[in-house]
């Protein structure tokens, strides 16, 4: 019989004393692998299906499955798991057609799954209170965006620079004029139009939602599991991982690299040293010099390091004691100012968490650093004010029960997904993945082109990664992933001498 897993967890910690003391150059493993979220367990899972079982993963939180976030919440008997992280299977599958990755993950661990419908079940509210008037307005801006993806697509065609989507918003002669069509326009746009790559994120929705180029299907489907997403890594590493594989709670502070391999030290002073180490945790860390490399990182990964956005979002929890508000799945609100609580949810409903009295909105980008800036009443008052603002006729009761998550300022995460901004172009995800002196690896949702910021693409690099790792260790080949020296533009600026300008 196969060792339970809580008894894996169990004996992880006693796991890390078996690290070598400074100074001792006996390497403990083949590969370590840093970071136990999708990527890095997938990543473990294949150097296991490739024979290779020399490897340890060391992890920074007290379990498995890295940005995969979910916390207990709710009044005392009154208790759910929501999702502080990723909620989403993002584009499921077709009929028998390819299905995502995540989703087969989910399926075969019996993850409880609710379809979220976020266009055809919604509510639109302003700052006057309920506005179903716009939501012409707001099809209007699903319209608006589909031919976005159309028009980048011609970009690509016809070689042409990439932009910002908000600038593409504004070639198509589609700028938001109303805190209505701006509240549309954000729904549909990542939600963050001013941060991301028009061509990206139009090829990144459609990899993922459009079946006739390779995309799964058009359903989102949201974890309503009790023992929370994140089962879906921990159950799949339960499948392979032994305790001597694995280390909790310990962040890395300090990776050292030669030719002759890598020494890690991580947070209790344990020192590891291996042939190879695998980089998963998030490129927000590697931004934040969390971890310090010697020798120091080449410029070119540097460089790519700092052209990619670390976005952030931040969920906000409600829960009451009696349901107040709108029928439908989702609500979409309308403030004057663009951003500011826009996306609203209610978990009370069938299929979801019938009874619970939970809603939740959604804040990003700015936004959502300037509210991890504040305190949690600070936060709780601003919610309550624009639920007032949506219901002016209505009292709202004080929640039973309030909750955020903080993305930005933990250590561990340094934000919350990978955002690709118009300024960062191929070269720059080329270098992004690439190794490092064929002794340092990197995999993540940042590292994959065309599912960057999502569960699929860190499961997708995952796997991919370390395919390329396991034939470095087993042939010898370990050029594959090869970097780009410097990342230029495709003609040079012509500027003239004369001080015309």
């Amino acid at each position: 019989m196969r060792t339970h897993f809580a008894l894996l967890v169990g004996l992880v910690a006693a796991a890390a004393t078996v690290a070598h003391k400074p100074g001792k150059r006996t390497k403990d493993a083949q590969v370590l692998i840093l970071g136990g979220g999708m990527a890095g367990t997938i990543a473990a899972r294949t150097l296991h299906e490739k024979g290779i079982e020399d490897y340890i993963i060391i992890e920074g939180k007290t379990e498995m499955g890295g940005r995969i976030l979910s916390d207990s919440f709710g009044a005392t008997g009154k208790n759910f798991t929501v999702e502080m992280g990723p909620s989403w299977i993002h584009g499921t599958q077709t009929g028998n057609g390819t299905a995502n990755p995540v989703y087969s993950l989910a399926l075969k661990h019996n993850l409880s799954m609710a379809n979220n419908d976020w266009y055809g079940n919604i509510t639109t509210y302003d700052y006057t209170g309920a506005n179903n008037s716009y939501l012409s307005v707001f099809h209007d801006a699903v319209s608006a965006y589909k031919n976005a993806t159309v028009l980048a697509g011609e970009r690509v065609d016809k070689k042409l620079v990439d932009m910002s989507l908000e600038s593409g918003y504004m070639i198509m002669d589609a700028v938001a004029k109303t805190p209505q069509q701006a509240a549309s326009e954000y729904y549909q746009t990542d939600w963050t139009p001013a941060q991301t790559s028009w061509i990206a994120s139009s090829w990144r929705h459609n990899f993922t939602y459009d079946t006739s180029v390779g995309g799964f299907s058009l359903n989102n489907s949201m974890s309503i599991d009790e023992r929370g997403l994140k089962v879906i890594v921990q159950a799949e590493a339960q499948e392979f991982l032994q305790p001597q594989q694995l280390i909790l709670n310990n962040t890395v502070s300090k990776i050292e690299y030669d030719s002759d391999g890598v020494t890690v030290t991580i947070t209790n002073g344990a020192v590891f040293t291996a042939d190879y180490v695998l980089c998963t945790f998030s490129v927000g860390v590697l931004q934040n010099d969390d971890v310090v490399f010697e020798p120091k990182l080449p410029s070119w990964k540097r460089e790519a390091i700092n052209s990619i956005d670390m976005a952030t979002e931040t969920k906000i929890y409600l829960q009451f004691a009696e349901k107040f508000w709108f029928k439908t799945q989702m609500a979409l609100y309308a403030d004057q100012t663009r951003g500011r609580y826009p996306v609203w949810q209610s978990l009370d409903q069938g299929g979801f968490f019938p009874g619970s009295g939970i809603i939740f909105v959604t804040v990003t980008g700015s936004e959502s650093v300037r509210v991890n800036a504040l305190t949690d009443a600070e936060v709780q008052a601003e919610v309550m004010e624009v639920l007032q603002a949506m219901y002016p006729n209505t009292t709202i009761p004080a929640p039973q029960a309030f909750h955020l998550g903080r993305w930005n300022t933990n250590t561990i995460y340094r934000g919350a997904y990978p955002n690709w901004p118009a300024s960062f172009v191929n070269g720059h995800s080329q270098n992004l993945r690439a190794t490092v002196g064929e002794r340092v690896w990197f995999a993540g949702d940042a590292t994959s082109l065309k599912y960057y910021g999502y569960l699929h693409g860190a499961y997708y690099e995952g796997q991919n990664v370390a395919t390329q790792l396991a034939e470095c260790i087993q042939t010898g080949n370990c050029d594959c992933l090869s970097s780009v020296e410097d990342v230029k533009n495709a003609q040079p600026y012509l500027i003239s001498n004369s001080t015309s300008g």
